[in-house]
């Protein structure tokens, strides 16, 4: 997810308003479920994430899907929710997973710190050497074949400022203009963590580069360039995990998910085994057959990391009738940042930028959300939905989502530090997608805070729904899925691959 710095939009007076009227929407006078967020014991969440960091220790130091680190997760969260009377799937899919072997870059003789886009391709056994160009800054740097006239670019690496259009098509365009390879550089302070979206993209060896390497390398042009990137990909057969209680409407479902997977290069503890231990925590207390009106789904998401691949062939591969059944859907994603933000998704865009609203009734979730942090004393900032985690399919098919984060790879502002503590221009994970996200690297509070509202948003929805759609039948629903089909078209139309959660298409 793109984690973006948003101005607070809603004073204390207001939350405390929302937080007196929108949780009495969702939440029932008497059913159990009604005080689940009180019944979360930090301790309790934190546990599980000490389980995966043991995992991770025991499997290669990751949990990454395809990989034992993962399966052993997978068979961690399926014992206990077994253990829970839960009915628990297993459903397998396969994709194309991108690993990256070796990669340096050095320029003018001196290493380049820097990082392989995603699903580039390699380079020769030994690398290539050739000279730097740079291509001319405007306002759509490197994105046209107009922006070379004039220049020389074959047998070249270019060198491209990020910004207006996709990675993907930047290197595509200076590979048609016979380029060997590319180096894309930031706009923003802070390292490019970036994706080509998928094999078929890439045309030339493609990494990214902070904004000061960049601005470094634009007055060298002419240096030698050294690139070696070792990569392949391989067909890997994963699984997800899908549990459902065995009491509540199975036509009215209420659907929680987080990624278990991490990335190769660590545990992942806090992207996303948060996510996890969180929800998981909120389902044992929950239970297997408990007093509900909704159903409540649980799902545990393999190869986020590689595209948002699990949930995204978990959502095509339900009929039209299926995702009528599911009322909504709450995506929780790095819920314990070490330096936490504390963000829900804007579900109703209004903050005005970004990639618009979510379907009908995401606006509610959003409110509730900031209501049940609210009610902890925490102001919560709206969170665009990017297409960076695995609330994406739901979105493409109109199903109402949301969900909570505490922040990425971006820098945490000096306003927000004095609202939320921690450390201004530092990230809110400086350990993001390395070896240091790990038992060490997390924010208990932030957990506990944020695991209990995840509890109490969901506990509410297991009770009605109304509030979000006040729909309550699979025809009701059918119809306003395709009344607002065309809104979603124009701000979520599919004219870009899935993006995997931390990485950036453009």
């Amino acid at each position: 997810m793109s984690l973006r710095t948003i101005t607070p939009r809603r004073s204390a007076a207001a939350l405390a308003a929302i937080c007196a009227a929108a949780l009495c929407t969702v939440t029932p006078a008497t059913a159990a479920p009604a005080d689940l967020g009180s019944r979360i014991n930090g301790d309790a969440v934190n546990r599980h994430l000490i389980a995966l960091q043991r995992i991770a220790d025991q499997n290669g130091g990751n949990r990454a899907s395809g990989l034992p680190g993962y399966e052993a997760s997978v068979d961690y969260v399926v014992g206990k929710l077994r253990g829970a009377g839960f009915d628990v799937t297993t459903p397998e899919f396969t994709y194309q997973a991108y690993y990256l072997d070796s990669f340096s870059l050095t320029v003018a003789g001196q290493p380049t710190e820097g990082g392989v886009l995603e699903y580039s391709r390699a380079t020769p056994q030994g690398g290539i050497t050739a000279p730097l160009a740079v291509a001319p800054v405007d306002d759509t740097p490197g994105c046209e074949a107009a922006d070379y006239d004039g220049a020389d670019i074959t047998g070249k690496v270019v060198l491209i400022r990020r910004g207006s259009c996709t990675f993907a098509q930047k290197q595509q365009v200076a590979g048609e203009r016979g380029a060997v390879g590319a180096i894309i550089y930031n706009n923003v302070d802070g390292p490019l963590n970036g994706t080509l979206g998928d094999p078929g993209a890439a045309r030339i060896p493609s990494v990214g580069v902070s904004k000061q390497v960049g601005e470094a390398l634009a007055g060298q042009a002419g240096a030698e360039v050294k690139l070696d990137i070792q990569s392949r990909l391989e067909t890997v057969t994963t699984r997800n995990i899908v549990a459902q209680t065995r009491t509540g409407r199975p036509d009215n479902v209420v659907m929680a998910g987080a990624h278990l997977d991490s990335v190769p290069e660590g545990p992942g503890i806090n992207d996303n085994g948060t996510g996890s231990a969180g929800l998981l925590e909120t389902a044992l207390k929950l239970g297997g057959s408990p007093k509900v009106n909704n159903a409540v789904r649980f799902a545990f998401w393999g190869a986020e990391e590689s595209g948002l691949v699990g949930s995204t062939k978990y959502v095509q591969s339900l009929s039209f009738e299926q995702r009528l059944d599911i009322a909504l859907y709450l995506n929780f994603d790095m819920i314990a940042s070490p330096n936490a933000g504390y963000f829900a998704y804007d579900g109703d865009d209004s903050d005005g930028v970004g990639a618009g609203p979510g379907p009908q009734g995401s606006g509610q979730i959003e409110r509730d959300f900031i209501a049940a942090m609210a009610a902890q004393g925490i102001e919560v900032e709206g969170n665009d939905f990017d297409g960076r985690s695995d609330y994406g399919e739901f979105i493409a098919v109109g199903i109402p989502s949301g969900g909570l984060d505490t922040g990425a790879e971006k820098l945490k502002t000096e306003a927000q530090a004095a609202k939320w503590g921690g450390t201004a221009g530092v990230a809110y994970d400086p350990n993001y997608h390395s070896a240091k996200d790990n038992l060490a690297n997390v924010d208990r509070v932030a957990l506990e805070r944020n695991a209990k509202a995840l509890a109490t948003v969901v506990g509410g929805y297991s009770q009605s729904t109304e509030a979000v759609n006040g729909m309550q039948s699979r025809a009701q629903r059918a119809q306003l899925r395709a009344a607002q089909g065309t809104l979603m078209a124009q701000h979520h139309a599919p004219t870009e691959p899935k993006v995997p959660h931390g990485h950036n298409l453009a």
